[in-house]
């Protein structure tokens, strides 16, 4: 029975993962910093495109074997305007209700966007309450790297016949 609720709750966290559920406002506003000495323009940009992922459980660390918690790392392949890869950790616990279940995720994704290479992190957080998913996927603040300082956005994830894709609406400062 224990392993039987471990594999619900990996079931639970890759539909909360790959449903590509929930919705937010597109926009995202940015105040560049006073101080700066150089002018910038904030603009958004979107970025679309395909990815793999591969999920992998990890042991618990609960010698007692909680099975409504779960731990997955995280390996994806971006295609498209995001090239490049993603390596992270997920977090994962359902309950005894049918079609309820929450995961977070952190997810350090390494490439070129729009031609602009560097690192950038993201925040996963995934609810599933009675079968209404929620899906929140935004750019760590201050995370960025090399040319992709000053990244800011939010990412949304859909999934089709299988297949997963990607809408990234993102400001990059541009310095003048």
């Amino acid at each position: 029975m224990k392993n039987r609720s471990c594999v619900g709750v990996v079931i639970i966290a890759g539909i909360c993962l790959f449903a590509g559920f929930g919705s937010w406002a597109r926009t995202q506003t940015h105040s560049p910093d006073a101080s700066a000495v150089q002018k910038e323009t904030i603009m958004m940009n979107h970025a679309s495109g395909t990815f793999e992922v591969k999920l992998t459980p990890q042991a618990s660390d609960d010698k007692a074997g909680d099975a409504t918690l779960g731990r997955m790392t995280i390996d994806k392949q971006y295609h498209g305007d995001l090239e490049g890869t993603g390596k992270g950790q997920m977090l994962t616990a359902g309950t005894p209700v049918k079609g309820s279940a929450v995961y977070v995720a952190i997810e350090k994704v390494s490439g070129t966007l729009h031609g602009r290479s560097g690192t950038f992190v993201l925040q996963h957080s995934g609810t599933m309450n009675r079968g209404t998913p929620h899906l929140s996927i935004t750019v760590v603040p201050d995370s960025g790297t090399d040319q992709l300082v000053g990244l800011a956005g939010k990412m949304d994830i859909i999934v089709t016949d299988g297949k997963h894709s990607y809408k990234f609406d993102y400001t990059l400062a541009e310095t003048h």
